[in-house]
């Protein structure tokens, strides 16, 4: 996805000089429609940075309108990585996506350019920030015996099951968190240890890449002003075919609902109304609900890093906010 671009006049390096403190990279980070891929595409108009999206539904192939996905202009204007790399049937862990943005950042930075890390997928961040709990890997046979027990008992039984074998993280989930669930009660009968137990055994996030990344969070004065961009754009959505999207991805034989992929925010929902579980007329008020939910939780999680630089998202000069951030951090004017 690395596509080549022209770089603005005098912007074909970054600046020169002794700056001891200059990041090895910046992030750019924010609940799903505040701005953020304008926010970057405005960066990259002023410095010579490549993105690295730090997007959990951007990394599937085929899952395009849904994801809000950056266009093929977007794509061409400056290089892109971590958008398209895996199948729907595959899965992309925080662990991953931390030895990829290492990889990435000493690639992009070798090259004389900014690897600016933009999207809204939180635990990615934190990862990157504070390192990863050394969980076991996804075991495919415990998950299936998992998903079975929950078509047969329902989510929430399964819920009360973790409860008591790990009171800690079942307090923290929801009765109907399917994802998270499922991945608490697969750990305990790996590894005979409960989730919880495994924040004192922690992988350190790499130093090659930095420890004191600049982190600019867009996040709205008015919730309101948040909540219209969500519902605007999954009309949008909509309206650019998103169920046929769906649909297609129901026709694949390996694509069940209970992968990741298919639990993303809108897919999950536009899967439940095909299977006839709400009519079609009410998908997008439940695709808005959720979403909503999910900025609430992304927003949620950027309150908790306090080294966050705040911009207002729906301030008039938002991007040239993020413009100015950026710069001043790699000390161009």
């Amino acid at each position: 996805m690395s596509a080549a671009r022209q770089t603005p006049e005098g912007a074909n390096s970054l600046p020169e000089g002794p700056t001891p403190a200059r990041p090895h990279y910046v992030c750019v980070a924010g609940p799903t429609a505040s701005g953020k891929t304008a926010a970057a595409l405005a960066v990259a108009q002023a410095l010579p940075i490549e993105i690295v999206s730090v997007d959990s539904a951007l990394v599937y192939r085929g899952m395009d309108i849904g994801t809000a996905k950056p266009g093929a202009d977007e794509l061409a204007a400056v290089p892109h990585h971590l958008i398209d790399i895996i199948e729907p049937n595959q899965t992309y862990s925080a662990a991953q996506f931390v030895a990829d943005a290492k990889r990435l950042v000493d690639e992009i930075r070798a090259r004389g350019r900014l690897p600016l890390l933009v999207g809204g997928t939180m635990l990615y961040f934190k990862a990157l920030f504070d390192g990863i709990d050394a969980l076991p890997a996804a075991d495919a046979a415990v998950r299936a015996e998992i998903d079975a027990e929950a078509a047969r008992m329902g989510w929430p039984a399964l819920h009360a099951q973790l409860a008591r074998l790990d009171p800690a993280t079942a307090a923290r989930l929801s009765p109907n968190d399917a994802q998270r669930i499922q991945r608490a009660l697969e750990v305990h009968r790996v590894c005979g240890r409960p989730l919880s137990a495994f924040h004192t055994d922690r992988f350190s996030a790499p130093s090659s890449i930095g420890a004191a990344a600049p982190l600019i969070s867009l996040e709205p004065h008015d919730r309101a002003w948040l909540h219209r961009r969500i519902a605007q754009r999954f009309e949008q959505m909509l309206a650019e075919g998103f169920i046929g999207e769906v649909r297609r991805l129901r026709a694949r034989a390996d694509l069940t609902a209970a992968m990741p992929s298919m639990r993303c925010v809108g897919y999950r929902q536009a899967w439940e109304m095909l299977d006839g579980l709400f009519p079609p007329e009410h998908l997008a008020e439940r695709g808005v609900a959720a979403t909503r939910q999910l900025a609430k939780r992304q927003l949620t999680w950027l309150r908790g890093m306090p080294h966050r630089q705040v911009v207002a998202c729906d301030a008039p000069d938002a991007v040239e906010q993020v413009v100015a951030r950026v710069q001043a951090a790699v000390g161009s004017a």
